[in-house]
Parts: C-alpha cells; sequence; structure tokens
C-alpha cells in the first residue's frame, strides 16, 4: 500500500470503523492500516548547514523531513489471544505499542480496542513520582474504570507481587528502578484488564521478578485477557505467546505460528551476522563439511559429523570448540575435544562426530571458535558463524503456556501407564 497523502491524513479518525464495532466482545483488538511518521530532527543553523539546504532545494532534492516509523501494519486479535511482537531496534515495535494504548495516535489508519486496557510500556509509565505507591494503584484502578472497592481488594495482591510492603507508602520518586518496574507491572496485570500491553518488562528484572511475570501472565492469559508482549528475549516470547508478529523498518515482515516466526527471525539475525562478522584470526578457517555419519541426510537422534579444515603458518595447542544454534551466537550445545588439539603449519582437519543429535527438525547454525593454551586463552579462531544445517525428524515437543524452554532439545522418550 503506498503512503497516504499528507492531505487525507487529517480525514483518518481513531475509533470504530464499522458499523459493526460496538458488538465486538471485551478483549478485542483491531488495528487496521496503521501509518505513523515522526517529522525529522531540525539540523542546526549553521551557515554550512544553510548552504546545503539551499543546494538542495536548486537541485529538487527538498524532502518534507519526514520518517516513517510505521507502515501499513494490521493487527487483529480476538479475547484471549496472546501475540508478540520481535523486531530490531527501531522496527516500531514500541510506536506501535503506544498507539494500541492511545498514548499516541497514528497519522493514519484506525485503532479499535474494547475493554479496559493494562499497559506497561515504560518503567514509570503511569506512575506519579510526588505519589505513593499505594496512591499510585489506587489512581490507576480509577482510571482504568474500577471502584475504589475493587482496587481495595486487589491491593494486597499487587503488593504482594511487587515485593514492595515497607515502602509502599513512600513517595514513587524515591524508587528504584527495579522497584517502579515491580510496581507498575502489578498494577497492570492485578486489575484484571480485558486486554494486556507489556514492553520489555523482563529486560530489567532479576530471575525470580521474571518467572512471577511470566506466571502472572499466563494466569492472565487463562483468564480470557489479550496480551501483546513486546520482547528481545525470543524464548519468553516463543513460550509465551502462540502468535508472533516480527516488524523490520516500520513494515511486517510476518505474522503467524509463534515458533515459526521466531525461527526466520533467528534465521535472518544469522544471516546478517554471516555477511557482516568474519573474524580474521591466527588460525585461517578455510572449509566446514556438516554432515551424516552415515552419508545421508541428518536427522533428530542420528549421527552427524563435523570436519574442520584449518590452515596455519605456525604451531599451535588451540582450544576448539563449536557450537549450534538456532541463529543467534548464544548455542544450543558447546562440544570441545576437552584437551589442546595441536595445529601445525599447513592444512589441519579437525573432525567432531556425535552420535545421537538431540536436536528437533529444523535448520541450525555452526559456529566455531579457537584459543590458545586454554580455553581464556588469546583467540585463534574468534567466535564467529561458520554453516548451516538442516535436521530432519519430529517436531519439537510443546511446553506448557509461559514455561521457557533455556535450549530446544529433543529426548526422546517412552512413556507407560499402569492402573
Amino acid at each position: 500500500m503506498a503512503a497516504p497523502s499528507i492531505e487525507g491524513m487529517a480525514s483518518v479518525a481513531l475509533g470504530e470503523t464499522h458499523a459493526s464495532a460496538s458488538r465486538l466482545p471485551p478483549g478485542t483488538i483491531a488495528a487496521t492500516e496503521i501509518w505513523k511518521r515522526f517529522r525529522a530532527d531540525r539540523r542546526r543553523a549553521f551557515f554550512q548547514d544553510e548552504v546545503s539546504r539551499f543546494m538542495d532545494r536548486m537541485r529538487g532534492r527538498t524532502t518534507r523531513g519526514w520518517t516513517w516509523a510505521l507502515r501499513d501494519v494490521e493487527l487483529r486479535a480476538e479475547p484471549g489471544e496472546s501475540i508478540g511482537l520481535i523486531g530490531p531496534n527501531g522496527s516500531g515495535k514500541t510506536t506501535f505499542l503506544k498507539i494500541l494504548t492511545r498514548v499516541m495516535y497514528p497519522t493514519a489508519g484506525s485503532v479499535d480496542l474494547r475493554g479496559r486496557v493494562g499497559a506497561l510500556i515504560a518503567i514509570n509509565a503511569g506512575i506519579h513520582p510526588n505519589l505513593t505507591g499505594r496512591e499510585n494503584v489506587m489512581l490507576t484502578g480509577t482510571l482504568m474504570g474500577l471502584s475504589r472497592r475493587d482496587v481495595a481488594g486487589r491491593f494486597d495482591d499487587i503488593v504482594e507481587f511487587a515485593g514492595l510492603g515497607h515502602a509502599i507508602d513512600r513517595q514513587a520518586k524515591f524508587y528504584s528502578v527495579g522497584m517502579l518496574t515491580r510496581l507498575g507491572f502489578g498494577v497492570a496485570a492485578f486489575l484484571e484488564p480485558d486486554v494486556l500491553l507489556v514492553d520489555e518488562v523482563l529486560a530489567v528484572g532479576d530471575a525470580s521478578f521474571q518467572q512471577r511475570c511470566l506466571d502472572r501472565m499466563r494466569e492472565v492469559l487463562q483468564q480470557g485477557t489479550t496480551l501483546v508482549f513486546v520482547s528481545h528475549d525470543l524464548a519468553s516470547v516463543e513460550a509465551t505467546c502462540s502468535r508472533v508478529m516480527w516488524l523490520q523498518n516500520g513494515v511486517t515482515v510476518a505474522d503467524g505460528p509463534g515458533r515459526e516466526v521466531v525461527k526466520a527471525y533467528r534465521e535472518s539475525v544469522e544471516k546478517a551476522t554471516g555477511l557482516e562478522r568474519r573474524i580474521e584470526g591466527r588460525i585461517a578457517l578455510e572449509s566446514v563439511k556438516v554432515a551424516s555419519g552415515d552419508g545421508g541426510s541428518i536427522h533428530t537422534e542420528g549421527p552427524v559429523e563435523f570436519e574442520l579444515a584449518l590452515t596455519s603458518n605456525e604451531d599451535y595447542r588451540a582450544w576448539v570448540y563449536i557450537g549450534i544454534t538456532e541463529g543467534t551466537a548464544s548455542p544450543i550445545v558447546v562440544l570441545s575435544a576437552g584437551r589442546e588439539i595441536p595445529v601445525g603449519p599447513g592444512r589441519n582437519v579437525v573432525r567432531c562426530r556425535v552420535d545421537h543429535l538431540p536436536l528437533p527438525r529444523g535448520r541450525y547454525f555452526l559456529w566455531i571458535g579457537a584459543y590458545q593454551g586454554s580455553t581464556n586463552g588469546p583467540e585463534l579462531i574468534g567466535w564467529q558463524s561458520a554453516a548451516p544445517f538442516d535436521v530432519y525428524g519430529p517436531d519439537l515437543d510443546e511446553a506448557p503456556v509461559a514455561v521457557v524452554r533455556l535450549s530446544p532439545v529433543q529426548v526422546i522418550s517412552d512413556w507407560s501407564l499402569e492402573r
């Protein structure tokens, strides 16, 4: 879809766009053809800048100084659906979330959210620094349309979740970042919203708080709340959200089942890394081969052999590591010989065999690194992507909602039942 004209933007309103909109149930999200632009920063008025602008105008290269943050983004969510938003920094995720909360309005398009909305889109969003924690809870609940009695009935749960019993009557401006985050998420999630919008809440909390957030999100999903979750923690997104949208440069790249979209995003990260990050070390990586031990395709629980051809000009005693990832530099497993491998001048071939590969069906990437003398020694080969390979077999077993799996390892098991 082409960008809307400047003249036509003012006629686009935020709100109901269909006669049947009033019949939408609480928890429904209908965002249609969302465009959002921002004016580019004004350059400083130095003489050379004015000359440059004048020359641009003379050459017909004038612009209105606008940048499109979102371009034709759509989202339709039914009550109880869980949706993750992923993408690199600057892709428009937080902007889209702010439009859904009506903190910000779209340049063009329409948004219709039904029911009570709880949102945590910034650490201190909705928290007044001069009010105490108790007063902030009561104020937010009132703004969400709850009576004072309803808020009071949930107040103890919020305080217990946030762990702020000792500071609930202290002004919020004296709270730490972690305290503000716990209070903000507690208010957003415990006041029983029909729609819960969360942006990177897991990025600033400790492991205990992250687990409590995941547990609470699982509970609100079971209660029929619609969840939109923005995060760079792909494992948490995959575990929590049945559907994922991938935004890049303000455009929807993919929208579909969570694991499939997250997998595609990881592969795009790997491709970009493979093109841009090639590290030259004291030992050169000449070639890499990944093959099944029997010469066929690679299967789950089957054998696989990794062959590394290394070229060196000197003698080194190297610790060689192999990592298998889904795209990013963080490996699912790391393999090592557990000892030094002597690498001499000329061509050296290092082989590593795994008899039972515990990976489900999918595409994976081989990473390698080599270090002199010890695991903490000087780099001989910098940690880098070496080659992709495909594994055939069963899909990864599904996990319960909001249960984060650290590694997608497939373990074949037999089950029985006795009565």
